[in-house]
């Protein structure tokens, strides 16, 4: 059991779900849309998620001082570099606009962790940013790298917004979780309208998310229903988040809600 237990806390601590999560949102785009799965552009996606959620995560405990490292810190080190190496292998698959693209999104990813020029803070602590900065990635990479140039402007943009509220709402249980931690500086939602506001705040991004499906051109009921049963299941996560919560809620479940999208979309994909 204590196995298991160090091998799920690896595969969470090194990012790999995230990067699994990240890939699955882009995957239900490429779905919604009945686009072609590029595996170059959906490896670039994997291993930059790790490499920029592992930088952000743990460069500023690192500090360079290998030696001081606790092991199983050490041997994150060591897989961000080879999941690195991976990154600029399938970089050179891509074109230069899926390049600039994520280049840009890169820069949002370094500027949330290494303080800003002539300025000691950095994007995630600037009060009120945090969420907002992730959002913006989250949903810059699961809807404009993989979509970009092969959909409608129109339906990118609702797709890149629906995708923008959706992390947003989901990352609220993360955000209840760190008010024991967070500096009051930060100005976090559940610091400014408390946890029952954020809660309903959540429920409005919810519905908001579903509405924006019947603006897409390319309407689906397949899709609908998948979307319907993925906010469902975030709206339970969303009202029973705690700031006392399981070690795993918002580490694992939470931030597997992408995950369940994707399966319950090639699901209904294939018995279609």
């Amino acid at each position: 059991m204590q196995r298991f237990k160090n091998i799920l806390n690896f595969y969470i601590n090194s990012s790999l779900h995230v990067a699994l999560a990240v890939v699955s949102l882009s995957l239900v785009g490429l779905l919604e849309f009945n686009l072609g799965i590029d595996l170059n552009l959906l490896f670039f996606v994997f291993f930059g998620s790790i490499t920029g959620y592992n930088f952000v995560k743990y460069a500023g405990i690192a500090k360079l001082h290998h030696a001081s490292l606790a092991q199983n810190l050490k041997l994150i080190q060591v897989f961000s570099f080879f999941c690195f190496l991976a990154l600029l292998y399938f970089a050179f698959r891509q074109n230069i606009e899926i390049l600039i693209a994520a280049a840009i999104f890169g820069v949002f990813t370094l500027l949330y962790a290494i303080p800003l020029w002539k300025n000691k803070q950095n994007l995630r602590n600037i009060g009120g940013v945090k969420i907002f900065i992730i959002a913006l990635v989250w949903a810059g990479v699961t809807a404009i790298l993989p979509l970009m140039n092969r959909i409608s402007p129109g339906e990118l943009g609702i797709t890149f917004f629906q995708r923008f509220f959706f992390v947003i709402a989901i990352t609220l249980p993360f955000e209840i979780r760190d008010l024991k931690f967070d500096s009051g500086s930060l100005h976090t939602i559940p610091q400014q309208i408390g946890i029952e506001n954020t809660k309903k705040l959540g429920y409005v991004l919810v519905v908001i998310v579903f509405f924006l499906e019947f603006f897409k051109f390319h309407f689906s009921v397949i899709n609908v229903i998948a979307l319907s049963l993925t906010l469902l299941t975030s709206v339970y996560f969303i009202k029973t988040a705690q700031v006392n919560q399981g070690v795993y809620f918002s580490s694992f479940w939470v931030e597997g809600i992408p995950v369940l999208w994707f399966l319950l979309l090639l699901i209904a994909k294939i018995l279609s």
